[in-house]
């Protein structure tokens, strides 16, 4: 499973899928910090999904997504996600 963890090298920060994206060119991430089990990770990324292709606002469809899952699971379940700018 792949994570935003990273390993840190001396003074030069953290290595990882984050560092490698930014430097690609990426605008934005969505990572996990811990892994999520599949049934929530669908949920979340489909309600995710719907909602920033009917506003275009990633920032607000992130959250939209987190607030829905939230009136329905414990923060283990969706919590992981992060959105990385």
């Amino acid at each position: 499973m792949l994570s935003g963890f990273g390993d840190i090298k001396g003074s030069e920060g953290v290595y990882g899928l984050q560092r490698a994206f930014k430097m690609a060119g990426v605008d934005y991430l969505i990572m996990s910090l811990w892994q999520v089990p599949d049934k929530e990770t669908m949920e979340f990324m489909g309600i995710f999904y719907k909602q920033w292709l009917s506003t275009n606002d990633i920032r607000r469809a992130f959250k939209f997504a987190q607030d829905k899952m939230k009136k329905k699971y414990n923060p283990y379940y969706w919590g992981a996600f992060v959105l990385i700018e």
